[in-house]
């Protein structure tokens, strides 16, 4: 099949968040299985130092760039405004390439690629699927507005779908809930790709001085509100006040923060509950950097309020290290009793889950343990396939109607 994918940020701009690496590995995946795969996304200011796998140049709509037969092309930036970006060249391309491709994946709400491109797809009868992305239902900003863009452009781009895919049954059940069609929804879960050799032990503990008999409780995701960051820091100060042998212990922030403003607001609340010389900012770490996070951690948490899925959670299982999760977060029921503890999106909550587990017991231990047998469950072979089948059936729907 001849596939386009639309998302508003790709590889290498990894600073964007999981989806960045989702949609690569399924582009990858899928290009490895015989398909022409493109990507439509936004220029961030692609430079081909930043992206030495990829084969780049400039071309008439900004930059073209090839990896392992996935073609991306970086559209043209005129205006930005946060995350969002303005690309005219969009319509362009729509316009003079669409044609040539079978069906298109349209990833992510609050953008204006889906919209436009699937404005084009209506017109020339070309199926297309939305995956959300864990973004339909809004968490914790810009209320108004994001029921204004649903106004006047998600719900068009929502109905046109042939399907809306859900990364979890949590995640399908919101979709339903906020009035998609059931029938059109379907739960396609994420994969996660593992490196063929993990950084060694100590390695970044010994890059960050930090003891080898220090407990290190590690969060890796970007700096929002949604991920609850600064209900992790409550969490923290909370066990340490009411555990003798957590003098030493240390919580770990690894990923880009949303904004200068916020990562004050953390640190401020670091030094209100007494515990800023026990709590590190690495920023964002990619890479064998992220691999040897995980590795050296005791257990990893992900505090989110909304979680469509949560592939960093996996990736800490990959490591073979525990985690602690919400039960907002979709890969919760593969957690549970199993790789960690699923908890209430509550501090003392999430306090009495890093009791359990850094108390010296052997609840880590059995978790550790676990962890490679539910890891193999994980891979993208089955999601892929799913794509595949999900592809093919919208378009032999599209030439039925």
């Amino acid at each position: 099949m001849r596939i386009l994918k639309t998302v508003q940020a790709y590889y290498p701009f990894q600073e964007k968040g999981g989806p960045v690496v989702k949609v690569r590995a399924i582009a990858l995946g899928l290009s490895h299985r015989g398909h022409d795969v493109t990507v439509l996304t936004a220029d961030f200011g692609f430079k081909p130092s930043l992206a030495p796998a990829m084969k780049a140049q400039e071309c008439r709509w900004g930059w073209c760039a090839e990896e392992q037969g996935v073609q991306a092309i970086f559209l043209r930036t005129r205006a930005r405004y946060r995350a969002l970006t303005l690309n005219p060249d969009v319509i362009g391309y729509c316009s003079a390439s669409l044609a040539k491709h079978d069906v298109v994946h349209i990833y992510g709400l609050y953008d204006l690629f889906g919209p436009a491109v699937a404005f084009f797809c209506r017109r020339r009868h070309i199926p297309y699927v939305v995956e959300p992305m864990g973004m339909f239902r809004p968490i914790v900003r810009n209320f108004r507005a994001k029921k204004l863009y649903h106004t006047v452009l998600g719900n068009r781009l929502l109905r046109g779908a042939h399907r809306v895919i859900a990364t979890s049954e949590q995640e399908r059940q919101e979709l339903v809930t906020g009035g998609i069609d059931p029938v059109r929804t379907v739960v396609r879960r994420n994969g996660i790709d593992i490196p063929v050799s993990l950084p060694p032990a100590g390695a970044f503990r010994e890059k960050w001085k930090i003891s080898p008999q220090a407990q290190l409780v590690l969060f890796l995701g970007r700096l929002v509100p949604k991920k609850s960051p600064d209900l992790l820091l409550d969490a923290f100060a909370l066990w340490r006040r009411e555990t003798s042998h957590a003098a030493d212990s240390i919580l770990v922030f690894a990923g880009p923060e949303e904004s200068d403003a916020y990562l004050a607001r953390l640190k401020s609340l670091a030094a209100a509950s007494g515990i800023t010389d026990n709590v590190l900012f690495t920023g964002p770490l990619y890479d064998d950097a992220k691999w040897a996070a995980y590795r050296d951690a005791d257990v990893f948490v992900l505090p989110s309020q909304n979680e469509n899925f949560g592939n960093s959670a996996a990736e800490a299982m990959a490591c073979g290290t525990p985690v602690i999760l919400t039960d907002q977060c979709g890969i919760a029921p593969i957690v549970d009793g199993r790789t960690g503890l699923v908890v209430p999106h509550d501090s003392r909550a999430l306090a009495a889950a890093l009791k359990l587990l850094l108390g010296g017991g052997s609840l880590a231990r059995q978790f550790s343990d676990a962890c490679p047998g539910v890891v193999r469950g994980l891979s993208w072979e089955q999601p892929l396939s799913d794509m595949e089948a999900i592809y093919s059936h919208a378009v032999l729907e599209a030439q039925v109607a």
